[in-house]
């Protein structure tokens, strides 16, 4: 089903993604059943005539329902998620839908971190080369929003909620970053994760790009899987693979679809290894793409990076702070620890994910002089990570930054990198971040 017009699609959940889809299905004629758990919806903006049913997870006559598109934040097992399924009635993310009716090839990004740096990345680097590029996806723009719009190509940053109901999407390039544990809540454990991550590549085919990090073994495990042809990136030094991004010299080297070269990164100021495979994830999709080498140098050397992502905040008396509040997960902490220089002052904490923070005990012992831990996950944290270095627990972030201040001195590092989500205080993690900000600046 491509077209909407006289169809009676259910929207499940309303924020920003649902009310793209409705009004985007409303222009094309369709007809609304809108859900809402929450009572208290905001109604303004919502498509005239739609059929509304706030307050609960039942609006009634599921039966003559033709499409239902749930909001990504929506579980697999929610109530009129498995009624549908069991009426056979078709389910489709947002991503899907917008895959109908985009007019262009889709570059897509998925992994546990750095899709939102990557994709930004990628699109700065197209635009440079000449493109006309539409970003969004789970980076903050629904990629609904690309559709029917004339764009030369549409690159989207796509999480596993989003790809747990795909049927025909299909990304002319695909790129997989990394696999770590996050969302413990709702998969049954990593392999499942990882599963719904890699069907960014099944509808894929042979003239297709599938970009896979080769320092990731669950990752590189999809290789001999794919339909698409593979390109693998890592900061290790080439193994003979036909195409390939990798680090050498202070540079990128390359070898993708009969070129071969090298591409400068001189004054590349991204800190932390993980941000080199950024970047050569980036480039992998570029040279995919077709992009001159050294367009793409010049755009990665120009990228300053994205907010709440290691963003240095201000020097006060000799101590740094820097805001990392994107890290939700263990290994987004471990990476930015590994990026900071010691001794570091680490602010952590919110809400638990499930995930062991034992990788990170190592760092703590190399690098951290104290930990502040706050919210709801500052017990267990605690028990993981007592003996490993000197730990405060607080309850807000406000309390934190307090803390942090008090303990640093000259020459420190005071790191907000929390490995927990952000919801016990805050909107999203965007919010934790400029709430740090300001706490800071307000020291």
């Amino acid at each position: 089903m491509t077209e909407l017009c006289g169809k009676r699609v259910l929207v499940i959940g309303l924020g920003r993604t649902g009310r793209s889809v409705a009004r985007f299905a409303a222009s094309r004629g369709a007809q609304l059943v809108l859900c809402e758990q929450r009572p208290d919806v905001e109604t303004d903006g919502l498509p005239a005539g739609a059929e509304l049913h706030a307050g609960g997870e039942d609006p009634g006559g599921l039966s003559s329902v033709d499409l239902v598109v749930p909001s990504p934040g929506v579980a697999r097992d929610h109530p009129l998620l498995r009624r549908a399924l069991a009426l056979g009635i078709p389910i489709v993310s947002e991503i899907e839908l917008a895959s109908w009716h985009i007019r262009c090839d889709l570059v897509a990004i998925t992994g546990t971190n750095g899709k939102s740096t990557v994709t930004t990345m990628l699109a700065e680097i197209l635009r440079a080369g000449g493109t006309r590029v539409f970003a969004g996806g789970n980076l903050g723009v629904p990629l609904i929003e690309a559709a029917g719009n004339d764009y030369d190509v549409v690159v989207a940053e796509v999480s596993s909620f989003q790809l747990e109901w795909v049927a025909s999407f299909r990304p002319r390039v695909g790129i997989y970053l990394n696999l770590s544990e996050d969302h413990c809540e709702r998969y049954r454990d990593l392999n499942e994760y990882g599963e719904f991550k890699a069907r960014l590549f099944e509808n894929q085919r042979a003239n297709d790009w599938a970009v896979l990090n080769r320092d990731d073994p669950r990752v590189w495990a999809l290789a001999g899987r794919l339909k698409a042809r593979v390109v693998s990136f890592s900061v290790c030094a080439r193994e003979g693979e036909d195409a390939a991004v990798w680090v050498e010299d202070g540079a990128l080297r390359f070898v993708v679809d009969d070129r071969a070269g090298s591409i400068s990164i001189k004054g590349f100021r991204l800190p932390g290894r993980h941000n080199l495979s950024n970047a050569m994830a980036a480039a992998a999709g570029a040279l995919a793409w077709g992009i001159a080498p050294e367009t793409i140098g010049a755009a990665l050397v120009k990228f300053r990076g994205l907010p709440h992502r290691l963003e240095f905040v201000c020097e006060r008396r000799g101590v740094i702070f820097i805001d990392d509040s994107k890290s939700t997960n263990v290994d987004g902490a471990v990476a930015a620890l590994a990026a900071c220089a010691a001794p570091v002052i680490w602010v952590a904490g919110g809400i638990d994910k499930g995930g062991d923070y034992a990788p990170l005990r190592a760092l703590c012992r190399e690098k951290v002089r104290a930990a502040i831990l706050m919210g709801p996950a500052r017990e267990r944290m605690l028990r993981a990570l007592a003996d490993t270095t000197k730990v405060k627990l607080v309850e807000t972030l406000s309390e934190a930054v307090a803390a942090a201040a008090n303990a640093a001195r000259s020459g420190d590092t005071v790191l907000l990198s929390p490995a927990c989500s952000s919801f016990d205080q805050f909107k999203d993690y965007a919010h934790r971040g400029q709430v740090f900000k300001e706490l800071v600046t307000a020291l």
